[in-house]
């Protein structure tokens, strides 16, 4: 055998750990610029809402149902999305969600009122449906099982940093009222959504769909890839290649969407409303800007440490469980205290929770699922999760215009999360540890 052989073979770990590193830096910098810019354009009307409820006629009811309407048609277009990245290619069609996605942000400064809002909110989660799943079904063409939660979990890190970088950004940018004619929320929209355009533009030119097209990697480290990726598919799936209707029913692939929605729901509610929840103790919009960020910036790095200790012991169930158990308690906790800084401790300590779950269950829910069913499984597994978005956030908005409370107003959010914690447990407890080594 020769030398080039030799170095193609799998078990050779300097080649694979220059192979993983070297795609890691290709991609990933991109996906999670596109990802961060995507949550903020997702999310910031909880910045703009400072502003604008009063301005446009909003109450909390009916921010919530608009904030909420987003699920809904980003359920609808999720698996369909999911499907056409893998028949036309991740590169064009991501560049397609991220390019729509920016115009439709934009036209959120046209709106004039609850039926506008919503109109354009639904419109939105239509643009961006498929994002999630499209990345996380495009890192398993590229990383082996064994470093996936890792990678997943770098990828989601800009969910958290969207919400640390983002919140002091849109507070300013609400500064710029009556630049121009224009409100300041009507300009944080505006300027929010012009690096998604620019971004799918570049994405056209950036992104492979597949390593073979990767001129930047070798022949050896595309061989070495190959062999890693066959094997990973050749080991036992829970959910076997099966017709789409199949994936869709499998009860695993609805309990696992079940499951996910602890998180979504947690994460999608606090990003909308918390930066509302902080203002109400008296803060400026500059220092609620700077105090929500505080929870996203440890929840960033809870992202990388959870997927980074989930990769390193090869176990996936208890690093989700034990995360999701943390985001439960700690917003159930917030019923039991008042005060600005407890307050905000418990919603780190939710925020860090959902965060480290994230790459070990997204690399939980890639190994359960064969590579015939993980375009429509992992589609329907962020479509169900992030569809519950719709209750929470219409039922929290109501919550909070009823009572007047933001503890019993989180409270949809800590039962999902709860569940989440049950589900996970009660799926996994079967499944044994999964690590893998170069040899």
């Amino acid at each position: 055998m020769d030398k080039a052989s030799r170095g193609a073979l799998p078990g050779n770990e300097a080649l694979g750990r220059a192979t993983i590193r070297r795609i890691s830096f290709r991609l990933l910098p991109f996906l999670m610029l596109s990802y961060l810019i995507s949550y903020l354009d997702r999310v910031n009307a909880g910045f703009a809402a400072l502003t604008m409820n009063r301005e446009v006629g909003l109450t909390a009811t009916m921010f919530g149902f608009g904030g909420g309407i987003f699920f809904i048609s980003y359920c609808i277009f999720e698996i369909p999305s999911n499907l056409a990245l893998q028949r036309v290619g991740a590169r064009r069609w991501i560049a397609r969600i991220m390019i729509s996605w920016g115009l439709v942000s934009a036209a959120m400064a046209l709106t004039a009122g609850p039926i506008s809002f919503v109109f354009i909110r639904f419109l939105l989660g239509a643009a961006e449906a498929g994002f999630v799943p499209g990345v996380i079904l495009f890192l398993t063409y590229w990383f082996p099982g064994r470093d996936l939660a890792r990678m997943v979990g770098l990828f989601m890190m800009a969910n958290p940093l969207a919400g640390f970088i983002g919140s002091p950004i849109s507070a300013g940018l609400l500064g710029l009222d009556g630049l121009f004619g224009l409100h300041g929320w009507q300009w944080l929209f505006i300027i929010e959504a012009l690096p998604a355009i620019l971004l799918g533009i570049l994405c056209l030119v950036w992104l492979p769909d597949r390593p073979a097209q990767a001129n930047w990697l070798t022949a050896d480290q595309k061989t070495w890839l190959a062999a890693r990726l066959d094997e990973d598919r050749a080991r036992p799936k829970r959910v076997a290649d099966r017709s789409s209707w199949r994936v869709l029913s499998d009860p695993r692939v609805l309990l696992m969407a079940l499951a996910y929605a602890g998180q979504a729901t947690a994460s999608g509610g606090l990003a909308l409303w918390q930066p509302q929840l902080l203002k109400s103790f008296g803060l400026s919009n500059f220092d609620t800007g700077v105090l929500n960020a505080i929870p996203f910036g440890l929840g960033a790095m809870a992202m990388y440490l959870g997927g980074l200790s989930s990769d390193a012991r090869g176990e996936r169930v208890l690093h989700t469980a034990l995360a999701t158990a943390v985001t439960a308690l700690s917003l159930v906790m917030t019923l039991f205290v008042s005060g600005l800084l407890p307050t905000l401790l418990l919603l780190c300590l939710a925020v860090i929770g959902l965060s480290a779950a994230r790459g070990p269950f997204w690399a939980l829910s890639s190994e359960w699922l064969s590579s015939g069913s993980a375009a429509v499984g992992l589609a329907q597994i962020n479509a169900i999760g992030n569809g519950m978005l719709f209750f929470t956030n219409y039922g929290l908005g109501a919550i909070r215009d009823a009572t007047h409370s933001w503890s019993l107003a989180l409270m949809p959010m800590a039962t999902f999360a709860g569940l989440a914690t049950i589900i996970v447990l009660s799926l996994g407890r079967k499944q044994p540890a999964t690590k893998v080594r170069y040899l």
